[in-house]
């Protein structure tokens, strides 16, 4: 156990470096969504049209998300927003996350289907949460570059989220979200990241082993992961799968060119 705990605490931030390059390398990203993309994301399996709800990263808002969300319309999903304004926790949005509860019952009752949720960074976070509060309501969780696990000092942010959201991450409440956070939640769930963040210790945002959890490794930047064309077809090959039929991600063939991580934790 102390073995264990010391090689969490091992895990440091990304390099002030490699959080520099973050914005020039998510443009990239952006502009890598035309021609050259347009083969990967053709092959993108059509949805079923069931509801998908789309959670912000820290400090962002919808707007964060609107490729996502067209992109997962365009593919026959009900794909929708959070509408809960910019992420600034969960005290932002009621204590414990009330208003987030509010809005996925409400999509739940209202289609008469299971909401998949897809959370970016502090999105999917929160996501993983939210599937544990209303479990039965929930089709799925996939995680975009979500520190879930370890020290969340392991981040290069972790000083401006304790400012803007009043929180602090060593506060006993925080502490014990964050411990119940790393367990796998009770729907299956799907971690995407990539080794090249320079936002948070990519470590951290990797699902436990079990029989409906796995992680895909991606190519890219933490602030681009919303708009990289790997992520997208991810996503959609997540979200293409039927209702209590989850299987890992199938990285046979042409894949294998794209996704570096061969299997899961």
């Amino acid at each position: 156990m102390a073995t264990q705990a010391a090689g969490v605490a091992s895990i440091q931030p990304p390099s002030p470096l490699l959080a520099l390059t973050e914005l020039p390398r998510a443009l990239v990203e952006l502009g890598s969504l035309g021609p050259s993309a347009a083969p990967l994301l053709a092959l993108s399996p059509r949805g079923d049209g069931h509801p998908v709800m789309v959670l912000p990263g820290f400090v962002t808002s919808d707007m964060s998300t609107t490729l996502l969300r067209r992109f997962l319309t365009r593919l026959g999903y009900d794909a929708m927003p959070w509408e809960l304004g910019r992420n600034l926790g969960p005290k932002a949005i009621g204590w414990g996350g009330e208003k987030l509860v509010a809005r996925l019952a409400d999509i739940h009752q209202q289609s008469g289907q299971r909401v998949s949720l897809v959370g970016w960074s502090l999105g999917g976070v929160m996501a993983r949460q939210l599937s544990r509060r209303l479990p039965g309501a929930v089709r799925q969780v996939i995680s975009l570059g979500s520190p879930f696990a370890g020290t969340p000092k392991a981040t290069n942010v972790w000083r401006a989220y304790e400012s803007l959201t009043g929180q602090k991450i060593d506060d006993k409440d925080v502490r014990d979200q964050l411990k119940e956070s790393e367990l796998p939640p009770p729907v299956p769930s799907t971690a995407i990241y990539t080794r090249e963040d320079g936002v948070v210790a990519w470590q951290n945002c990797r699902e436990p082993a079990s029989d409906h959890t796995d992680n895909i490794e991606v190519h890219g930047s933490h602030c681009g992961l919303g708009v990289n064309p790997a992520v997208l077809y991810a996503v959609a090959d997540r979200l293409a799968q039927k209702d209590g039929n989850w299987r890992p991600f199938d990285r046979r063939g042409l894949r294998a060119l794209v996704y570096p991580e061969a299997g899961r934790v």
